[in-house]
Parts: C-alpha cells; sequence; structure tokens
C-alpha cells in the first residue's frame, strides 16, 4: 500500500490533487487471534492519517474503509473450510454479531463507500477511517 501512494502521490501533486482510499478493517482496533492482520491493517490507519495530514496542502484527500464482517465468499467460505464448519452455521453466527440488522455486509456496502469517498462530494474529507461495519466497533 505504501509503495502505491508512494508512485501516486508525485502525478496527484503535479495535477492539483486527488483522492486516496485505503482499505483496512474493524481488526484494526479490535480483534484478537490475528496478530500480523491486525497489526497491518492498524498500520494501514496510521498511514492514511499520515499521508492525509502531509499531503492535504496540495490538494491530495486520504481516507481509509475500516471493514467490519463483509459476507463474502473469501471470509465465510474461508472460515468455513478452516474450521470445518457448514457455510450456513459461519455465516449465521457472524450474523449474529452484526448489531444493525443482524446481518453482514456486503462488498456492495464496501463499493459504494469506496465511491463517496473518490468522488468529489467528499470533497471536504481527509484522513478519516470510515467504519464499514453494521455497528460493530461501537
Amino acid at each position: 500500500m505504501w509503495q502505491t501512494v508512494k508512485a501516486a502521490i508525485p502525478l496527484m501533486r503535479e495535477q492539483g490533487g486527488g483522492s486516496i482510499v485505503n482499505t483496512s478493517s474493524l481488526a484494526s482496533t479490535s480483534g484478537g487471534n490475528q496478530m500480523a492482520y491486525e497489526v497491518s491493517k492498524a498500520a494501514v490507519n496510521r498511514l492514511t492519517t499520515s499521508v492525509a495530514q502531509s499531503n492535504a496542502r496540495h490538494g491530495i484527500r486520504c481516507n481509509a474503509l475500516m471493514m467490519g464482517f463483509m459476507d463474502t465468499p473469501m471470509a465465510v467460505a474461508g472460515i468455513a473450510r478452516a474450521t470445518g464448519r457448514p457455510e450456513a452455521e459461519v455465516r449465521a453466527q457472524r450474523d449474529a454479531q452484526v448489531p444493525l440488522r443482524g446481518k453482514m455486509g456486503s462488498g456492495w456496502d464496501t463499493a459504494y463507500a469506496a465511491l463517496f469517498l473518490a468522488s468529489d462530494e467528499s470533497g471536504f474529507i481527509t484522513g478519516a477511517i470510515l467504519p464499514i461495519d453494521g455497528g460493530m466497533g461501537l
């Protein structure tokens, strides 16, 4: 992620601005069993705020999406395979942990948030770590 940002910033400065949207995870602030993943996502959060702060004067915005449980094949099927449990059981257990409507988010929830942060409609937002988590981080 750092290499991508490092490559994009000179062009964005030359053109007078731009928007960077990084991908983080709720695991960056809460978790417990995936130390390397959690620490790497916490680093994404700090990278985001640092890039935002040091490039705001150039019109470059940098924000991150911090996803909670998403109903994706990688998450649900991957956990099911790793634990030997049926996908339906894994999905139900994960859904039950989400406060908002008792359901995980979808790829669309992430995509719409990314689209907003990349768009001019969020032109005065920089350094935000936006939770896309159905209230799980509360």
